[in-house]
Formats: C-alpha cells, sequence, structure tokens
C-alpha cells in the first residue's frame, strides 16, 4: 500500500475494475474485427479495429470509454458488408 500512496501523490491513479475490464472487452473486439477486416479485405472494418484497440489510452473516463466503444462497435455493424 506504500507504492500505491506514493504513485498516488504522483498525481498517477488506477482504473476502475469496471474501466480496465471495458478496455480489455472493446481490444479483444478491436482484434477479432482487425483480423476480420484484413482477411475478408474490408479496410474500414479493419481500421476500425485498430481504433478499437488503442483507443482506451486516449479516453479517461469510463462511461466516454463504453459509449465510444459501442459507437466504433456499431460502426463495425454498418460497414461489415
Amino acid at each position: 500500500m506504500d507504492s500505491l500512496n506514493g504513485v498516488e501523490s504522483l498525481g498517477f491513479s488506477l482504473p476502475s475494475p469496471a474501466y480496465l475490464a471495458g478496455a480489455i472487452l472493446f481490444s479483444l473486439i478491436g482484434f477479432a474485427a482487425y483480423r476480420y477486416g484484413k482477411t475478408t479485405a474490408r479496410p474500414r472494418v479493419k481500421w476500425i479495429g485498430v481504433v478499437l484497440m488503442f483507443y482506451a489510452y486516449a479516453i479517461p473516463q469510463t462511461w466516454l470509454l463504453f459509449l465510444v466503444g459501442l459507437m466504433l462497435c456499431a460502426g463495425i455493424y454498418w460497414f461489415h458488408d
């Protein structure tokens, strides 16, 4: 616990379990979309998959992580044909 207090005193905070679960879930969906887009020659799906894998690094709020992730998943559904 001492090291956790030291990290928090530097201005860093650990993400919530919901944030971590969302980041892992959307990253796995992004990896699957990337593979699907690559094998079926659908560049939009492939690039949405790449964004899904890495966008969690840029979004600090949990509610925004889920909102953007769901919107990107809807984009995969929209462009899958």
